[in-house]
């Protein structure tokens, strides 16, 4: 009998063997995989539940009165301003003052040839002369005239005519005294003195030159420019404008009309002036109004025709703020918006008013509530909605170094905390 001999296929076993140890290897991974994941969730779960809220910097709303000012372009021009011209003609002898030089009325600045205008007033001395002679024989012969017509020595006719000759002596010694006058008149205008004290310019002429009597090119310009005007431009819209607010109440008057300036280097000028007038009319061309001022200039550091920026005060906005400009953007309607912080920390948009700007901030007059705090830098990490950590801007360097009050803070506690202000409030500027 033939044993059966069992029979081994090593592939089958192989297989057969594998399957447990890849289905183990798979269960593994897709544990570890789950496991993994789960940490990130909780990672990232447990990291935003602790992330602070952003840090921004806010400045606190006050209202007061506050000045309103503009600054202005102008130029400056002498107080006076005398261009010398001949009143004779001749020649010039010399130039009797330095080019440049500060000279005081009356002080003689040309010398012109005087020999013909001498010789004049001789010739008008001696007509005088001749006249109040010949008037004295006249009258000597009219009192003869009278002591006989009264014995009827001569005839009525012949002392008449007598009389009539000493009245024509008259007229002409009046005539040639007159015509002396004017002789010496012409003679101390050879001398060409200075009409005003003031500084000298370029003379336009030497020795020798020949002028003639009210030439078009004066001799030399003498200006005086202490003080100095100033011809400041503002336009005619800009003016109808300032009326109309202090007309309706929105604008008060200044109490003074004083103004500073700052000259072309951007350094401010050591004095104030104060506004003389206004024109009258509007120039057709720039469609502006020209203001002229006076202005102090005891140095002399102001020249005519210089370039200056005035600062003028137009008024006070009463119950208005100063924001600065930063913290204002616009909306696509044009729309003035800021970024307010409520006290729980909650960002809200709100739309304000605004009016004229006074250097770099803006005068709010409506729209935002006394001590609300408006985010002025950080603006980019608050969102409406969400919430942030406020801190007060330092009147120094801007920075959040002092932790935000609450909105409902007093005006003494805030007002140290907010920026500095190129513009003073009406009080300050009073005092």
């Amino acid at each position: 009998m033939k044993s059966r001999q069992s029979t081994h296929n090593p592939s089958l076993h192989n297989k057969s063997t594998a399957w447990p140890t890849l289905l183990l290897m798979s269960t593994l991974s897709v544990s570890i995989a789950l496991t993994a994941c789960g940490k990130k969730e909780a990672a990232a779960g447990g990291a935003g539940a602790s992330a602070p809220p952003p840090e921004v910097v806010v400045t606190v709303a006050q209202r007061a009165p506050i000045t309103q000012y503009v600054e202005l372009a102008g130029r400056t021009s002498a107080f006076q301003l005398s261009p010398v011209i001949p009143q004779v003609s001749g020649v010039i002898l010399k130039r009797l003052f330095q080019e440049g030089s500060v000279v005081k009325e009356g002080q003689p600045l040309y010398q012109i040839d005087p020999a013909l205008y001498s010789a004049a007033v001789d010739a008008a001395s001696a007509s005088v002369q001749r006249n109040k002679a010949n008037l004295a024989a006249l009258k000597v012969t009219a009192q003869r005239y009278k002591d006989l017509i009264a014995t009827n020595a001569v005839s009525k006719l012949d002392y008449d005519n007598a009389m009539q000759q000493v009245a024509l002596s008259e007229a002409d010694l009046a005539s040639s005294q007159a015509t002396l006058k004017t002789a010496q008149i012409n003679l101390g205008y050879a001398t060409v003195r200075s009409p005003i004290t003031g500084q000298s310019g370029v003379s336009n002429v030497t020795a020798g030159a020949l002028v003639t009597a009210n030439q078009a090119t004066p001799l030399v310009t003498i200006q005086q420019m202490n003080p100095m005007y100033v011809d400041i431009s503002q336009s005619s819209a800009d003016m109808l404008r300032l009326r109309h607010q202090i007309q309706s109440g929105s604008l008060s008057k200044p109490d003074s009309t004083n103004f500073s300036l700052t000259l072309e280097d951007g350094s401010s000028y050591p004095y104030q002036g104060h506004l003389e007038f206004s024109n009258a009319s509007v120039d057709a061309t720039s469609g502006s109004v020209i203001l002229r001022a006076v202005i102090p200039n005891p140095a002399g550091l102001l020249l005519p025709g210089m370039y200056v920026k005035s600062k003028l005060t137009q008024g006070v906005v009463n119950d208005a703020m100063l924001l600065p400009q930063q913290a204002v953007t616009h909306d696509p309607k044009g729309n003035a918006v800021v970024l307010v912080v409520a006290t729980d920390g909650t960002v809200s948009q709100r739309i304000i008013q605004t009016g004229a700007t006074q250097g770099d901030k803006w005068i709010v007059t409506g729209g935002l509530e006394n001590g609300e705090q408006v985010i002025l830098e950080g603006s980019q990490k608050a969102k409406p909605g969400s919430k942030v950590h406020a801190t007060v801007a330092t009147p120094t360097d801007g920075a959040a170094n002092v932790p935000a009050q609450p909105s409902q803070a007093s005006a003494a506690d805030n007002v140290k905390s907010a920026p500095a202000s190129s513009t003073t409030p009406a009080t300050a500027a009073k005092s």
